[in-house]
């Protein structure tokens, strides 16, 4: 069987025959080492054809579809005319050598020719790549290597275009940026509380919130000149009559020191910065809002933006994210604890980053757990929908949310709730339809229906019960004569099982409540005989039976 090379390179398609190659029995290292030398490797592997791309853009796209094992239309065509024609009622006699088995199968699913991709191949390849100049003719040097670089950028930013994940990356920065600023602002705030209290010390009791404090103190500025004229405006800041005029008498009897028009000058410009920061915060914020509402609805509706954001941010992308399975998530930002605790043989974390949710502050203390495990395969649930669904809704998310909630009233309150496949239905209904709510009326309307009359065939079940033993009983009362074969067949002859019967003959029919008695009784069945020696099966008070021989005179009556 002949064996064709399929070799990709940036100029073109190329195909090459290589003649006088038995591929059983060849060594590896044989090949490796006779590819090196151009005069033995020049005879055995010949170039049978070469299709040069059109330009850069058709290179390009050739070589995504390779990447992706896609056969284009003109790799289709080159082979065609190429390699020799195979009918569909024989074997063909000839297989191609390719460099990606995706490719391969493709190819074999089109056209039906026969491809392989091993190590003995890739040998092969590999002296091809080495010695392309030299097959292919009018190409000047210099051209294959401006091909590859060319081909390689275009390739390199085609793919940094295409990443899924580039829209996460959006909302890791925001989130990082955004805790980093939580820590500026509180720090610089209470920088501000310092610097400003020597002028003013009793302001910080009066204000408590760090960037009305800020907006205060810049409107203050010296507190000698604060008067009655500024209340209007100082109401206006702090939003409370009462609390202005506190601060304008606490100003006129403040222990603090007088400040330089130089430092107070200072002290205002840092509490514009502190303003600045803190609203550019509010706006970063909201960017966050709305980046996660077009990223990840699902998991924005059931746990929040900023946890979600949290988590798409620790576990590196969305895609990341859904494919973590639901323990996983549960101690995501927890890794230090967990690792801690495998050492030491201590309990394992029960919560990571999820602990920063309402529901998990909500539960009691005995249920955290649960809550937290519960809260993590909802969020799995929310950020592979988020993943994978190609439509912008938060139906999942919201009817995810309701399960939390019902879940937290269960181990509240012991009330059910919904079994999963039926919140989701309705929330696929929600997808589809807005007509929804007259289904889930309609579901739980037929689902009580069903409830009563499950109800009902239970009590009359259990109404007509005790008929059938009395029944039983009657037909036991009836049969008074039996033969010695059917005495097996009663219900006390099948619960001892490690009874031995013997075979006897019973005239009259009071010999049947012997053969009723209990476990613990000892039955004796002696046969009416002049002196004759029989076997009775004596039952002990452990349920086992013995045989033991007896001899008795029984005087006929």
């Amino acid at each position: 069987m002949s064996l064709y090379l399929l070799y990709e390179s940036a100029s073109g398609y190329a195909l090459f025959n290589c003649h006088g190659i038995d591929e059983i029995g060849q060594n590896t290292e044989a090949v490796r080492n006779s590819v090196e030398d151009l005069t033995r490797f020049g005879k055995v592997v010949q170039l049978v054809g070469f299709n040069p791309f059109d330009s850069a853009l058709d290179a390009l796209n050739q070589i995504n579809a390779v990447s992706e094992g896609q056969m284009t239309d003109e790799l289709q065509n080159f082979l065609e005319a190429n390699l020799p024609k195979v009918k569909e009622t024989k074997k063909a006699k000839f297989s191609l050598g390719v460099a990606e088995p995706k490719l391969g199968s493709h190819i074999l699913e089109v056209t039906k020719i026969p491809c392989q991709s091993n190590e003995f191949v890739l040998e092969l390849l590999r002296g091809v790549r080495l010695h392309i100049d030299r097959f292919i003719e009018n190409l000047k040097p210099g051209d294959l290597e401006k091909a590859q670089l060319g081909l390689g950028h275009s390739y390199s930013r085609a793919k940094v275009k295409f990443n899924v994940n580039r829209v996460d990356n959006m909302v890791i920065q925001a989130i990082f940026l955004l805790d980093t600023l939580d820590k500026d602002v509180n720090s610089f705030s209470m920088r501000v509380r310092e610097w400003y209290s020597w002028h003013f010390p009793e302001l910080v009791k009066i204000v408590n919130d760090n960037y009305l404090y800020a907006k205060v103190a810049k409107y203050v500025d010296n507190k000698s000149e604060l008067s009655e004229d500024k209340l209007p405006g100082l109401i206006d800041l702090v939003g409370d009559e009462d609390k202005a005029k506190e601060i304008v008498e606490a100003a006129k009897a403040s222990m603090g020191q007088d400040l330089s028009p130089v430092d107070l000058i200072n002290v205002k410009l840092f509490a514009q910065r502190v303003m600045d920061l803190a609203e550019y915060r509010k706006k970063l914020y909201d960017y966050l809002v709305a980046k996660m509402s077009d990223i990840a609805p699902n998991l924005a509706a059931l746990i929040g933006e900023v946890v979600g954001a949290r988590l798409i941010s620790h576990a590196g992308s969305l895609t990341n994210l859904a494919k973590c399975p639901s323990s996983t998530l549960q101690i995501l930002g927890a890794e230090k604890a967990l690792f801690r605790a495998l050492k030491t043989r201590g309990n394992t974390p029960k919560y990571g980053l999820i602990f920063h949710s309402s529901f998990i502050g909500r539960a009691s203390a005995r249920n955290k757990g649960r809550m937290a495990r519960y809260l993590a395969n909802k969020c799995s649930i929310a950020s592979r929908i988020d993943c994978f669904l190609d439509k912008n809704t938060t139906a999942f998310g919201d009817k995810l949310r309701e399960q939390v909630e019902e879940r937290l009233d269960f181990y509240d309150k012991g009330v059910a709730p919904r079994k999963n496949i039926d919140v989701m239905k309705v929330a696929i209904g929600n997808v589809d339809n807005e007509g929804v709510e007259v289904d889930v009326n309609g579901a739980t309307a037929k689902s009580s229906a069903k409830k009563s009359k499950k109800k009902k065939s239970s009590e009359m079940d259990v109404e007509e019960l005790p008929v059938e033993p009395s029944a039983k009983k009657s037909k036991k009362k009836k049969s008074t004569e039996m033969d010695v074969d059917e005495i097996p067949t009663e219900p006390s002859a099948k619960k001892s099982k490690k009874k031995k019967s013997a075979e006897m003959d019973v005239d009259e029919a009071p010999t049947e409540p012997s053969v009723k008695k209990s476990k613990k009784s000892k039955s004796k069945v002696d046969s009416v005989a002049n002196g004759e020696e029989k076997q009775t099966a004596v039952t002990n008070g452990d349920g086992t039976g013995k045989k033991k021989k007896s001899r008795k005179s029984v005087q006929d009556s």
